[in-house]
């Protein structure tokens, strides 16, 4: 198996979304995961969603989706006893990940410096809204307040609409994405150099970096970006959205050789040969003729059937797909991107994410489904040399 973080220990206090995806994506990759819970509560995103069986069980979808192949332990931070013991368990860890607010991690004395005093070789995840530094930094915030922030509802809808937030926590994701790099990153460095790192992830630079072009742009030159509705960031009138005579299809024919092929696939070379569209800026500046004349013939067929006439002559095109579509297909099945995975308690079928990359060909799957709250406690602390009398006292100290 592909599994280049094996023997790495990774703690976990992170919670909801962007953090425990950042440490599942380590699990994933042969780490020893332990995520830190509070007794009796755990991860907020254990409870809610549409499943009331698994609500019950604090496994909802919202907290299966990252937690998988995890050990799940709870300690109060609230307690002395409890820091101490988390104290321990640092000692012995390779990388540590917190997304309290900026400040909450040092008042418990779990900072950067005091774990640092703890365990000189560690990487110290803190993942934050705004980040550690900034006047913004004390600020809370969640995925949909960070794409108001950022600038990306501007972006997206169509012109008129007005702002329109993207459908899903990409944010979220994609600082759970960033985090993981960083992590690996600073890894590395350890190895190099033998002292610790502390990295710094913040959803709303994650989110501006998710813009990159967008900024480029407009930091060099002054321009604005607008709500481009589907239409393609090429800005090609023979690229973006196409009604069809059933569904939308979503084209790219950018260059003068797609083009080409483009019309060869609608069967329609005489569109090569008309003066307006000989070449890219003849095209851009007859954009809107070209735009109806290639409506015209979109709409005698099917998104699906011009998808398939495309694919014969290389122009890269897709009819619009809904969620339940696309998981339905071979290519998702091919790439094994999703595993099955069982819990406890729970009969039904439960699908995760495995990572988005393959490795030697294939991917990688969690070993184990996500653990019931405090499910690992007792295994854990055993692995530190606390016994039996010392755990039943602990936890009627609700310490754990």
């Amino acid at each position: 198996m592909f599994e280049p973080l094996k023997g790495v220990r990774v703690i976990d206090l992170s919670q909801v979304l962007a953090g425990p995806y950042a440490t599942y994506l380590l699990a994933l990759m042969g780490a020893e995961v332990f995520k830190i819970e509070k007794p009796g509560e755990g991860d907020w995103t254990r409870v809610g969603g549409t499943v009331q069986d698994l609500s019950d069980l604090k496994m909802a979808p919202n907290f299966l989706t990252q937690n998988s192949a995890k050990k799940s332990v709870t300690i109060n931070l609230k307690l002395q006893e409890g820091v101490d013991i988390l104290k321990t368990l640092i000692a012995d860890a390779d990388i540590f990940v917190e997304n309290f607010k900026p400040g909450v991690a040092a008042r418990l004395g779990l900072g950067f410096d005091e774990v640092k005093e703890i365990n000189p070789r560690i990487v110290y995840c803190s993942i934050s809204a705004y980040g550690q530094t900034g006047p913004l930094s004390p600020r809370p915030a969640y995925d949909h307040v960070i794409q108001g922030m950022s600038g990306i509802m501007m972006t997206t809808g169509k012109p008129g609409d007005g702002p329109t937030k993207v459908g899903a926590p990409y944010i979220d994701y994609a600082t759970g994405m960033n985090a993981a790099m960083a992590i690996l990153a600073g890894l590395l460095e350890v190895r190099r150099t033998g002292e610790a790192v502390q990295v710094d992830v913040a959803m709303l630079d994650t989110a501006l970096m998710l813009m990159a072009s967008l900024m480029t742009m407009h930091l060099s030159t002054g321009w604005k970006p607008a709500q481009n509705g589907n239409e393609a960031w090429s800005a090609s009138p023979s690229s973006g959205a196409f009604e069809t005579a059933d569904g939308l299809l979503m084209l790219a024919a950018n260059h003068d050789i797609q083009f080409q092929n483009l019309c060869c696939g609608l069967n329609r070379l005489d569109l090569l040969e008309d003066p307006r569209w000989k070449c890219v800026d003849d095209r851009a500046k007859n954009s809107d003729a070209l735009r109806l004349a290639l409506l015209e013939i979109f709409r005698t067929r099917s998104a699906a059937e011009w998808e398939v006439i495309l694919e014969a002559v290389a122009v890269p095109a897709a009819r619009v797909r809904g969620l339940d579509e696309i998981l339905g297909e071979d290519q998702v099945r091919a790439r094994g991107i999703i595993s099955e995975v069982k819990i406890e308690g729970y009969e039904g079928a439960i699908h995760v994410p495995n990572l988005s990359f393959l490795a030697n060909g294939t991917n990688c799957p969690p070993k184990a489904g996500p653990s019931l709250l405090g499910g690992d406690t007792d295994e854990v602390l055993r692995s530190l040399g606390i016994g039996d009398e010392r755990l039943s006292a602990l936890r009627r100290a609700n310490a754990i």
